[in-house]
């Protein structure tokens, strides 16, 4: 067993490598079987092949993304142009990271183009939509970055809830951040038509 330091976290956390070889980077196959090996935690892969354990969320945080989420996939099943995600599913961007946005969505012409195979695995695949929530431990530089990895990798439209600074910033391709001081709603037009993200009880 080897320990990893995770810096948001006042204890080592142990994470089982058992699956890797020694080498620098994990393959693919690795790092399915290095996330299957440690189901417990919250897994990402950088592009350069880093892998980085995030702590659980806490329970505010996920509470308030859980009603992020209702309210996409009560779009979503009205709408029924795609398919809707939460936190626990991972993606394979065409850059060769692995992400997981706490709430994401993808067109259905899109999703269905990839076999039963990819699906049941890291889909490799960028959603169209991405939110991602600010916790308290979150890095808001590190968030920000990787919203822009988001739409270098296809995203259409993201959305960065900050709690923190009550403020949320919108990303969409060959545009500056929009920032949004604590607003009331959010409008995802064109993106995602006739949705419109309510903030009230997500601050």
């Amino acid at each position: 067993m080897t320990t990893l330091q995770i810096p948001s976290l006042s204890q080592p956390l142990e994470v089982d490598l058992s699956a890797l070889v020694p080498q620098t980077t994990m393959s693919d196959e690795q790092f399915y079987e290095f996330c299957r090996t440690n189901q417990n935690l919250r897994i990402e892969r950088l592009a350069t092949g880093e892998v980085i354990v995030m702590p659980p969320a806490f329970s505010d945080t996920g509470n308030r993304n859980a009603k992020i989420l209702y309210q996409v996939m009560a779009w979503a099943e009205k709408d029924g142009t795609g398919e809707t995600f939460d936190s626990s599913a991972g993606f394979t961007l065409p850059n060769g990271s692995t992400k997981s946005p706490d709430v994401s969505w993808i067109r259905l012409e899109r999703w269905n183009q990839l076999s039963d195979d990819q699906k049941a695995s890291f889909a490799p695949i960028c959603p169209d939509f991405v939110v991602e929530l600010r916790s308290s431990s979150d890095s808001l530089k590190r968030l920000q970055e990787k919203m822009v990895e988001y739409l270098e990798n296809g995203v259409r439209l993201g959305i960065l809830v900050d709690r923190k600074n009550q403020t949320v910033h919108i990303y969409r391709p060959e545009k500056a951040p929009e920032i949004l001081e604590d607003p009331d709603i959010v409008n995802c037009d064109p993106e995602l038509a006739g949705f419109t993200l309510k903030m009230t009880r997500i601050w």
